[in-house]
């Protein structure tokens, strides 16, 4: 079972290697805010990782497939992206001159929190990307239900080991930021969320029009 935690575990640091906009929303929240805000971020984003793996080794991943669910999943999801880009960018303005020490925007684990849970949520086609993996496993490895479980949970892990490691060097550096930095990595993350978000969103338009041709 130590094997399989451990082909877990890397698998998942693999994965973080594909870094996206939750990793960047991470980092920028830390930023903004304080260290602890970007580890209760980091919280979120492990748990709705983790409640993903669970519904894909229930096989909701299935369900996920099938057009009119995915075309909802991809729209609602592609939205939720833009709008949070969006709120990122106007809130600059609103930051006015204020002294790094005190922080661009009032700490608040909570808001940290719910924020990220939200964008990582946003992302309900994980799953079947989950359960893809998932059958890989089971065939390449010959894993049964109960070792996919222990797979699923290493590969959890390896989101808030790297998210955290990655945190904390932030947060060592942090003081040496300038605050004009700051604003430009917040207007920054909010413009990748918004182009992720059209990206995504015209991908799953053009998809459904493909599969709708078939």
């Amino acid at each position: 079972m130590v094997a399989v935690m451990f082909n877990g575990f890397l698998t998942g640091l693999i994965l973080q290697i594909a870094i996206g906009p939750v990793f960047f929303f991470i980092l920028n929240i830390s930023l903004q805010k304080t260290a602890i805000d970007g580890l209760f971020a980091i919280l979120a984003v492990t748990l709705v990782d983790y409640i993903f793996i669970a519904l894909a080794v229930l096989g909701v991943g299935t369900l996920l497939e099938k057009p009119k669910i995915k075309l909802a999943s991809g729209i609602i999801g592609s939205l939720v992206l833009i709008i949070f880009g969006i709120v990122m960018i106007l809130s600059i303005g609103h930051n006015g001159n204020v002294d790094i020490s005190d922080n661009v925007v009032e700490s608040s684990y909570s808001a940290s929190f719910i924020s990220a849970f939200l964008l990582t949520s946003s992302s309900p086609l994980t799953i079947v990307f989950w359960t893809s993996l998932f059958a890989t496993k089971a065939i390449e490895k010959g894993y049964d239900q109960k070792q996919l479980i222990f797979f699923g949970l290493a590969a959890g892990l390896a989101t808030l080991v790297f998210l955290g490691l990655s945190v904390t060097l932030l947060s060592i550096i942090k003081a040496a930021i300038p605050l004009t930095l700051l604003k430009i990595s917040n207007a920054a993350v909010g413009l990748l969320l918004v182009v992720y978000g059209v990206m995504r969103l015209g991908k799953t338009v053009i998809n459904t029009k493909a599969m709708q041709r078939l």
